[in-house]
């Protein structure tokens, strides 16, 4: 898995995953498939995903930890006929902050048989101030677009259960963040540090 530095413009022409610490300019160039990932904290970013070859194909994994006003900013362009793009956009916020997400989808006419799909869910510590604008441009007809857009908080009955076995409100309440925000992946230090990071959060923010 290759690492990317934040504010990079990455070409993907092969077969492979890589994280991203932050905004950048993705193109996938030839008919292949990516994951793409980005952990991040504390962080306004923005993402341009150009899939620019028929046939290819994105799979695009934002988590994020929120404690200030932050900004997610993403646009997906389907530039050719069978391009296949889905974006999960996962955020916690944990303060009583603005959290927003803006996230746009594009098919072009000529994008024939391309599916853009959107699954985008920010979860209230306390009483944030979340927002989710979920667009979708579709000039074309023959194609597949779906979004979804939920904020909330995690269920009472999630947290009593964890209690109930014994887990403190903290632990319970990382758990449930982990879960949340880390999707699967292989063994990473990217994905380590991210752990410790959601450990590391205190309890008294739950309270």
């Amino acid at each position: 898995m290759n690492n990317i530095s934040k504010d990079k413009k990455i070409i993907i022409d092969k077969d492979e995953s890589i994280f991203v610490d932050g905004s950048a300019e993705i193109k996938i160039v030839e008919s292949i498939h990516a994951n793409v990932y980005c952990l991040s904290y504390n962080e306004t970013n923005e993402f341009n995903i150009y899939l620019e070859k028929e046939n290819s194909s994105i799979d695009f994994y934002y988590s994020t930890i929120n404690e200030s006003n932050n900004n997610l900013k993403v646009n997906v362009y389907h530039n050719a006929k069978n391009t296949e793009s889905h974006v999960y956009n996962h955020g916690v916020n944990l303060e009583n902050n603005n959290l927003h997400f803006d996230i746009s989808g594009y098919v072009k006419k000529e994008s024939i048989g391309s599916n853009c799909n959107q699954d985008n869910e920010i979860i209230n510590i306390k009483s944030g101030k979340s927002t989710i604008c979920p667009n979708l441009y579709i000039d074309c007809y023959d194609s597949n677009s779906n979004h979804s857009a939920y904020i909330g908080k995690f269920k009472d009955e999630e947290i009593f259960y964890l209690e109930s076995r014994g887990l403190s409100k903290k632990k319970a309440y990382n758990l449930l963040m982990k879960s949340f925000l880390i999707p699967f992946i292989t063994d990473s230090k990217e994905k380590d540090e991210y752990v410790k990071k959601i450990e590391e959060i205190g309890g008294e923010l739950y309270e």
